[in-house]
């Protein structure tokens, strides 16, 4: 699957959740509702994936989380 499909589901699933639970809500909410359709849909997803900072050619742990990484695929 391309990038541009994989896009296109994700953006489309994201705006289902939100039309679904409307405005206004944490977004753990969202997050979560957005993750189960992802699944649902049958795409590889992980929550809260812990991601390195890479500085000067070093990976240092820092604390960071994507939100929701989908099919392995990190954007820069």
């Amino acid at each position: 699957m391309s990038e541009n499909e994989l896009s296109n589901i994700v953006i489309g699933q994201a705006i289902e959740v939100h039309r679904s639970l409307g405005p206004g809500l944490l977004e753990s909410a969202y997050r979560e509702c957005l993750y189960y359709d992802l699944v649902q849909s049958g795409l590889y997803v992980e929550k809260e994936k812990p991601m390195p900072i890479v500085y000067k050619d070093v990976k240092l742990d820092h604390g960071y989380r994507i939100d929701l990484l989908v099919e392995n695929k990190f954007g820069a």
